[in-house]
């Protein structure tokens, strides 16, 4: 071939590189900080989430969608990376990505490196929230092109938010109820940012990756009055235990449960307006959720965008006789997870369990690209493509020196390495509240004994070296970045399309 046809054929792939990128699916990742389950289309009766209910009408819920660590961070880290935490070896907050796996490709970063833009609005990496609403916090920026980071009127009233420490908010209960629009709070300011991000893409030839990370329902719970109005407090039911409950489990599961002494016994009063507060969250981030979704219809891209939505852990509000996160629980590990969008069925729930590490190699399968090697989790697409397919059989979930293995009908959980610190095993489908512990029972004997071989498995391939990683240990006693030194409020080429340094 001559220099001429050499050319013109580097012309013609390259041309065809960029049709098949154009042809590519969009990414709009929804997320939310310490949402359960509390909603419509996941059965709740009282909470009003309007908007998350269509988008799940308009493609595939997991009803059995589990944390792979309910904390924040942990969490965080491990479905950007498609990773376990004894893989990340991030099982705390205030620790960055790349401290202990500085060459790891992101799941943001992977569709960057294959010609997608990616943008992040709010929170995906660990925040303290409040103090790092507004700033970049531990965020990752190699994942990303370009960050924006609102901050609304919600981080300006501390001195009028309730708590039940004075002065405490982003690990305490409390709540307040603001006078502002929605457009002013911070969740309200990224879906705002998120319309502005949507009318620049639809300029663009590049398909994009767009992660709007949503402050709450994390407490303090805010949001304006209204949404509170929703929830009367004499519509509020609190969770009990029965009196010996606590004799019934392992001391570690005990300890989970009481790890925040001030949030143990709450009277009937504080408990009903905790609930009211954190259902108000809910329906005020299903509100802004809405408005992104308006855009995406507005600008043209319903028909080309896989969105998915999902939470970062679950959450208690009473039950178990404990109030937030960190638990082994089904309230502490179980997420909302809704996918919709081109090859994705409809109004249809999924017979599958499902983890957040599966959203890397799934978002991956559908768009089209390549898995890296190291990913662990398991692609979900055949799934999505039809409901009734078991991709996942069961749900790994880790905390402290505790692990919990989900299946469909049981959930089992050994504390202390091969369970020399005790064990849990809750039949759901007897049991779904999980309030008996049968893991002494010499009925489920053969069942629990069936679960701890496959704990060990399951265990066993959560800690395997990711191929091609380096993996550091993290300095675990470092302090929380402050305000002032936690990252700028927004990059500085607003609306541009600068791409970040890529390691």
């Amino acid at each position: 071939m001559n220099a001429f046809g050499f050319c013109l054929m580097s012309v013609l792939l390259v041309s065809a590189s960029l049709v098949s990128a154009a042809d590519r699916p969009n990414v709009l990742f929804i997320i939310c900080d310490d949402l359960n389950c509390d909603l419509g289309c996941y059965g709740d009766k009282q909470v009003q989430s309007p908007n998350i209910d269509r988008l799940a009408a308009r493609g595939v819920k997991f009803d059995r969608a589990y944390c792979q660590y309910p904390l924040c961070g942990p969490s965080r880290a491990s479905f950007m990376t498609g990773l376990y935490p004894d893989q990340t070896r991030i099982q705390q907050n205030e620790i960055s990505l790349r401290e202990t796996l500085p060459n790891v490709v992101s799941m943001s970063q992977h569709f960057m490196n294959s010609g997608y833009h990616a943008t992040r609005i709010g929170k995906i990496y660990h925040y303290n929230v409040p103090l790092h609403i507004g700033t970049g916090g531990h965020d990752d920026p190699f994942s990303w092109d370009r960050t924006i980071n609102p901050e609304g009127h919600d981080t300006e009233i501390h001195d009028k938010i309730f708590s039940l420490t004075p002065g405490q908010f982003g690990g305490t209960l409390s709540w307040y109820a603001d006078d502002t629009r929605d457009e002013e709070q911070t969740d309200g300011i990224a879906a705002t940012e998120a319309d502005e991000m949507l009318a620049r893409y639809a300029k663009s030839d590049k398909p994009f990756f767009l992660a709007v990370g949503l402050y709450r329902p994390h407490t303090p719970y805010v949001s304006p009055k209204s949404y509170f109005e929703k929830y009367p407090l004499d519509s509020i039911e609190v969770p009990t235990i029965p009196e010996g409950y606590f004799d019934t489990l392992p001391k570690s599961a005990v300890q989970t449960l009481q790890d925040k002494r001030d949030q143990i016994n709450l009277s009937t009063e504080l408990g009903k307006k905790t609930i009211q507060a954190y259902h108000a969250s809910i329906s005020f981030a299903d509100a802004q959720i809405g408005r992104v979704l308006d855009s995406l219809d507005k600008h043209g891209f319903a028909d080309n965008t896989i969105v998915v939505f999902t939470s970062d852990h679950g959450y208690h509000m009473g039950q178990h006789g404990h109030w937030q996160k960190r638990t082994l629980f089904e309230n502490g590990t179980r997420v909302p997870f809704i996918m919709a969008g081109p090859g994705i069925a409809k109004d249809q729930s999924a017979a599958s369990l499902a983890e957040m590490v599966d959203f890397y190699p799934t978002l991956c399968s559908l768009a089209g690209l390549p898995i890296p090697d190291f990913v662990a989790g398991t692609d979900l697409s055949p799934t999505l493509g039809d409901p009734t397919q078991m991709t996942r059989k069961d749900a790994l979930t880790q905390h402290l020196n505790g692990y919990a293995l989900r299946t469909d009908r049981y959930r089992m959980v050994q504390w202390g390495e091969d369970g020399v610190d005790g064990f849990e095993l809750y039949d759901h489908q007897n049991d779904p509240a999980e309030m008996t512990n049968l893991a002494s029972d010499p009925k489920h004997a053969t069942v629990l004994e069936s679960l701890r071989d496959r704990m060990k498995q399951r265990i066993q391939s959560a800690t395997t070296k990711p191929k091609g990683l380096m993996q550091k240990t993290p300095y675990v006693n470092q302090k929380p970045a402050g305000k002032k030194n936690a990252g700028p409020k927004a990059s500085p080429e607003k609306g541009s399309f600068k791409k970040a340094p890529v390691r």
